[in-house]
């Protein structure tokens, strides 16, 4: 991340957006301590079923409130660089040090100390859990 808080696409990601006509991108904070990047068109659809849920449980109130709330329309520059704001930058405790990593559909946006400290078990995290304590289909992926 530059001093001016920008962080440049790298080229396959810039790719596939310019692709598919996308320049307008939506970051917000992620519960998990990094920031969700979502190309706006998806990003619609996915506010949309957020809110659509019925605010009856605090859990759903929190999650309205985090992902919608805090989520800002931010613009690829010319050089296929994303601004990230100020407030987003400081939620996740983002510096200049940073991991950016593909998620299927959207990107997330770490510190790089969070990133090593919450990654560094992760695959131990896969390795210890019971088959029966997986979701339902995922047997059916191979890695």
């Amino acid at each position: 991340m530059d001093i001016k808080g920008r962080v440049a696409l790298p080229k396959h990601q810039r790719d596939r957006l310019e692709k598919d006509g996308i320049r307008d991108l939506v970051v917000t904070v992620d519960p998990d301590g990094c920031l969700a990047i979502y190309p706006a068109p998806l990003w619609d659809e996915i506010e949309a079923r957020i809110m659509a849920l019925p605010p009856t449980s605090k859990y759903v109130k929190v999650l309205q409130r985090l992902y919608v709330g805090f989520a800002t329309d931010i613009e690829l520059d010319t050089a296929g660089r994303m601004l990230v704001p100020t407030e987003l930058r400081a939620r996740a405790s983002i510096d200049r040090k940073v991991v950016l990593i593909g998620q299927g559909k959207k990107l997330e946006l770490w510190d790089e100390r969070t990133w090593e400290d919450r990654s560094a078990n992760w695959e131990q995290v896969v390795a210890d859990t019971a088959t029966s304590d997986l979701p339902q289909g995922i047997e059916d992926i191979s890695f």
